[in-house]
């Protein structure tokens, strides 16, 4: 079983990068495999950043041979993904967004049709967009036709969206808490549905 984590922010070692690894790690107890990517890293070579639906349906023609290509394949090995941004004006940062549109693709060949999902998302302040953030990562996922957990443990404040931090999140127990908590729950999940993607 394998868990992909994706940081949607352009730093690699901020405050997305270390919830979504906080996450992984919960996964990684719980039994899986775990793998991350960074949107910085998939994207660095791509001659035109944005999806430009050059072909309808997608042929992926700008995920050949690539760093991006290399991402979408792991992505279709996956049996769960823990997609986290920070808050940009309320949503998902650009960087993530179009690593996702870029991914049509993926959605013609339904290479994430019943993989479960999860979201975390880090904002400025404590009530800085985190939970619109994560909705807009929710309809991202569904749109690819994935299933949606939040951390789901009636002991943890069940039903619970998903994780949503405060920067700088190394400081956010609570956030660390409820991220490892969807880790948790991802693992479990992907682990009871692997027959549905296979």
């Amino acid at each position: 079983m394998l868990i992909v984590g994706i940081n949607g922010s352009p730093k690699k070692e901020g405050n997305t990068a270390f919830l979504v690894r906080e996450g992984l790690a919960a996964a990684a107890a719980a039994g899986a495999e775990t793998a991350l990517i960074h949107i910085s890293e998939a994207m660095a070579d791509q001659k035109n950043p944005y999806c430009t639906q050059c072909s309808s349906p997608c042929q992926g023609a700008c995920s050949r041979n690539n760093r991006l290509g290399e991402a979408y394949d792991l992505l279709r090995r996956a049996d769960g993904l823990l997609l986290g941004s920070p808050v940009y004006f309320g949503s998902v940062s650009a960087q993530l967004k179009a690593f996702w549109d870029k991914g049509r693709i993926l959605r013609k060949e339904k290479a994430l049709y019943n993989v479960i999902g999860a979201g975390v998302a880090v904002g400025g302040s404590r009530f800085g967009g985190q939970e619109t953030t994560l909705k807009a990562l929710f309809d991202m996922m569904l749109i690819q036709g994935m299933m949606i957990v939040g951390d789901g443990f009636g002991e943890a404040d069940c039903g619970h969206q998903g994780g949503c931090g405060q920067a700088p999140a190394v400081n956010d127990e609570f956030a660390i808490q409820r991220v490892r908590l969807t880790g948790r729950r991802l693992a479990e999940v992907a682990a009871a549905t692997t027959n549905l993607r296979r």
